[in-house]
C-alpha cells in the first residue's frame, strides 16, 4: 500500500474538518477546492500518437461530479480542483453528469454515519447562498440547478443542459459537425433532497434533474445507505419515489446505497439503473464499493456502473489501478455495462482531472482493450443508458 493510499483512509473526515475551518474563516471556494480536491497525477502512462488521435475522436461521458457545490466560475480554466469547461473540452467530454449535494453530516465515513448534523449548512452560509437554502434541502438542489443553467446560458453554446432524448441527440450531432459542445445532465445525490415530500420530485424534474441517487452517506426516508446506521432496504415512501421517477424519466442511481436497497431496486426496476461512481469489491473490498451480485444485477437492467478515480474506490493511485477495477467490472457485468464515474470535485483526490482522460484511454489500450471497447467504457455506454432513461420531448 502506497504512502498516499495509507494517508487516504482518514482523508474524507480530515477534509471535512479542513472545510469547516476554512468556511469559518471565510476562505474562498478556490482555496477550499484546492485543499479538498487535489489531483494525484502520478503513475500515468505516456500517451502515444495513436492514442492521442483516437482520443480526439471520442465522445467521453462521466457520470459524477460535485462541482456545483462550490461557487466557482466553471467557464474559466483554473489550476485548483478537477473540473471546468476548458478542461472538459480538453478531455473530450461530450456528456457530464453534474450531481448536487444537499446534506453531509459532520464526521461522515463509509462505515457508520448518523444523519443528525449537517456540514452543508455552513457552506451555504459561507458562500452567501440565498437564505431559503440555509434550512431547506430542496431549495439547495434548486439553487445549484440554477447555477448550472446560468453557466450554460453564459457559455456561448459550449455547455448545453440536456433534459430530453432529442437534446442529447442534438448535442451529439453538433459534435459530429465539429462543435465541441458539452451536454450536462443534472442529478441529485440523496433523495433526502425531497424533504419527505413526493410532490417535490416534480419541482426537481421541472428544474432539469434527470437522475436521483437514492441515498448518500446516511440512511434516509427512501432507503438505507451503505454507510448508514441501519443500512435497510427500500421503504414504502421509497417505492413511491422510484415508481414516479421511472414514470417521468429520471434515472435511478444506486451509488452509496446499502446492499439491501440495491437488491430491492434491482428486483423491481423497469429501466436501466446506474451506480454512478463506485469501486468494486473484487479489487478493493470496502463498504464504499459494490460486489459481484450488484454488478450482475445492474447489467440485467441494461444499466451502467461508473468506476471512480479516487483512491478509496480503486485501492490505489494510478491509472493502472483504475483499469484493474474496470477490467474486473467488465468480466462480471459485461463490456456494455461499465463506464467512468470520476467523482471530480467531490472532496476527494483524483488520479486525473477532467483534462486527463487521455491517460485513461492510454491505460485501457495498454491493458489490451480494443478500440470499440474503449469507446463504450469512455462514453458510449453512458450515452446509450441516458438515451433510454431520458424522457421523450
Amino acid at each position: 500500500m502506497s504512502a498516499l493510499l495509507r494517508s487516504w483512509i482518514p482523508w474524507r473526515g480530515l477534509g471535512l474538518l479542513v472545510l469547516i475551518a476554512v468556511c469559518i474563516s471565510s476562505a474562498t471556494p478556490r482555496i477550499v477546492t484546492r485543499l479538498l480536491n487535489p489531483t494525484i497525477s502520478s503513475g500515468l502512462p505516456q500517451p502515444t500518437l495513436e492514442a492521442i488521435t483516437f482520443h480526439s475522436e471520442l465522445n467521453v461521458a462521466d457520470l459524477h461530479t460535485d462541482a456545483l457545490l462550490w461557487d466557482l466560475d466553471l467557464l474559466k480554466h483554473r489550476s485548483s480542483g478537477h473540473i471546468d469547461i476548458p478542461r472538459l473540452e480538453t478531455g473530450r467530454i461530450a456528456l457530464q453528469s453534474f450531481t448536487v449535494v444537499t446534506k453531509s453530516p459532520f464526521g461522515q465515513n463509509i462505515r457508520h454515519t448518523s444523519p443528525d448534523s449537517d456540514l452543508i449548512t455552513l457552506l451555504t452560509v459561507a458562500q452567501a447562498w440565498p437564505v431559503r437554502t440555509w434550512g431547506n434541502l430542496t431549495e439547495r438542489a434548486l439553487h445549484q440547478a440554477k447555477k448550472l443553467q446560468r453557466t450554460a446560458n453564459n457559455s456561448g453554446g459550449r455547455l448545453t443542459l440536456v433534459q430530453t432524448q432529442n437534446q442529447l441527440t442534438d448535442v451529439l450531432r453538433r459534435r459530429e459537425e465539429g462543435d465541441n459542445t458539452i451536454g450536462a445532465i443534472l442529478g441529485i445525490e440523496g433523495a433526502h433532497a425531497l424533504e419527505r415530500d413526493l410532490t417535490q420530485l416534480e419541482r426537481l424534474y421541472n428544474a432539469g434533474f434527470r437522475s436521483v441517487g437514492l441515498t448518500h452517506f446516511f440512511d434516509n426516508e427512501v432507503g438505507g445507505s451503505a454507510h448508514g446506521l441501519d443500512k435497510g432496504g427500500l421503504t414504502a415512501f421509497g417505492m413511491k419515489v422510484v415508481t414516479r421517477m421511472e414514470e417521468i424519466g429520471m434515472a435511478i442511481d444506486l451509488a452509496h446505497a446499502s446492499p439491501s436497497l440495491i437488491n430491492d431496486i434491482l428486483g423491481t426496476a423497469s429501466q436501466p439503473v446506474l451506480i454512478s461512481h463506485t469501486g468494486v469489491k473484487g479489487t478493493c473490498d470496502n463498504e464504499r464499493n459494490v460486489g459481484d451480485e450488484a454488478l450482475r444485477g445492474v447489467a440485467v437492467t441494461g444499466g451502467l456502473v461508473g468506476i471512480g478515480l479516487w483512491p478509496e474506490a480503486i485501492c490505489g493511485d494510478t491509472a493502472a489501478d483504475w483499469v484493474q477495477a474496470v477490467q474486473y467490472a467488465v468480466e462480471v457485468a459485461g463490456i456494455d455495462h461499465v463506464g467512468l464515474g470520476s467523482d471530480w470535485d467531490g472532496a476527494v483526490p483524483a488520479i486525473v482531472d477532467a483534462s486527463g482522460t487521455i491517460y485513461l484511454v492510454q491505460a485501457l489500450l495498454d491493458n489490451g482493450f480494443e478500440r470499440d471497447e474503449v469507446r463504450k467504457i469512455m462514453g458510449g455506454n453512458a450515452i446509450r443508458v441516458f438515451r433510454q432513461t431520458l424522457p421523450a420531448p
